[in-house]
């Protein structure tokens, strides 16, 4: 199994967020999405499969994952409360282990739970060692499904080096 890791664009400005607004958070600014199009691109050439993809319920997260979706010929999104910012990352693999028959899963969210994640199935530490920026992603593969120090590090991509990789 692979598990690609995906970090939410950039949002608008919360400030500048209208506060009569449901608290799913601010949206991807309008630079947020053109950018993310363009890395939905570049993951498409690197990863040429997605079987699921998963997203935090914050509005910038699933508009990342819909983005990445379409490129994978609209794939559905399913929202995942464990992958919002502070979560523990224990709390994901009972949503990882029912996907574990599949051979890509993506996974869109924040940081720094994303960091989290990423180094706890790579080493079994609840700490942050990997710095996803905004729009940035990472593929872990495991021998078998995912599990706590079981990961292993494919790549790890800043949103420029996608990008170029889809133009």
């Amino acid at each position: 199994m692979q598990l690609l890791v995906i970090r939410h664009g950039i949002a608008e400005n919360p400030s500048a967020v209208a506060t009569d607004q449901d608290d799913s958070g601010p949206s991807l600014s309008k630079e947020g999405k053109q950018m993310m199009k363009r890395v939905a691109a570049g993951l498409r050439e690197l990863v040429e499969k997605v079987d699921v993809i998963g997203a935090s319920p914050l509005l910038r997260a699933q508009q990342t994952a819909q983005i990445v979706a379409k490129a994978y010929n609209d794939l559905p999104v399913v929202t995942v409360e464990d992958l919002l910012p502070d979560s523990d990352p224990a709390a994901l693999m009972n949503w990882l282990r029912q996907h574990s028959t599949v051979d890509v899963v993506a996974i869109v969210g924040h940081q720094p739970n994303l960091g989290r994640v990423v180094t706890w199935l790579m080493s079994g530490v609840k700490a942050s060692r990997v710095d996803l920026t905004k729009g940035g992603a990472c593929l872990l593969e495991f021998s078998d499904s995912a599990s706590a120090g079981n990961g292993t590090l494919q790549w790890l991509l800043t949103p420029s080096l996608l990008r170029r990789i889809g133009d």
